[in-house]
């Protein structure tokens, strides 16, 4: 899998800004065999670890998380950035490169107990997912772990969500 979902994995160079190498993952989403067997090869990765919620990071995650949830027969929930949702939300902030972030859970979407997994596209530093993992265990949830298209190694963003299980499709 990992050779054909890289192959559907397109590079753009100076993307936001100059120097960054940016993985774009659309072409993959445009394909449906190979969308498909993304979302396979994720849920056979998580199925037995009892999920019973996919907190789902804003909002490439959105994508992957939510067809990842319905192959597991799991609920969703959203991770936001501050003020989208609607209800009252736990809110928790991140260190950026330059500043800070925050992102917002409702506070009744996970229950005491409930084994969580984490999705996202990109693990590059490990920021915004630890911040979605430490909201999880604020809410009374049990972090299940981390599930993510792609992964940047030398970013080190494995290392700063240890101990928690990472898996990741395919990594560069």
């Amino acid at each position: 899998m990992s050779e054909l979902l890289r192959k559907h994995i397109r590079e753009v160079p100076d993307f936001p800004k100059p120097g960054i190498l940016f993985r774009d993952l659309t072409p993959a989403l445009e394909r449906p065999e190979v969308f498909r067997d993304l979302i396979d090869r994720m849920a056979a990765l998580h199925r037995g670890d009892g999920i019973e919620k996919i907190a789902v990071i804003e909002s490439r995650g959105f994508l992957f998380g939510a067809p990842l949830a319905y192959a597991l027969g799991a609920g969703v929930c959203l991770l936001r950035k501050p003020g989208k949702l609607p209800r009252k939300a736990a809110r928790q902030s991140y260190a950026l490169e330059y500043g800070e972030d925050s992102l917002e859970l409702h506070e009744d979407a996970i229950s005491p107990g409930q084994r969580v997994l984490v999705v996202d596209d990109l693990l590059a530093t490990g920021g915004t997912a630890k911040a979605a993992g430490t909201l999880v265990e604020k809410l009374g949830g049990v972090l299940a772990g981390y599930s993510f298209v792609v992964e940047l190694r030398t970013l080190g963003g494995r290392e700063r969500l240890a101990p928690a299980k990472v898996e990741a499709l395919v990594d560069y």
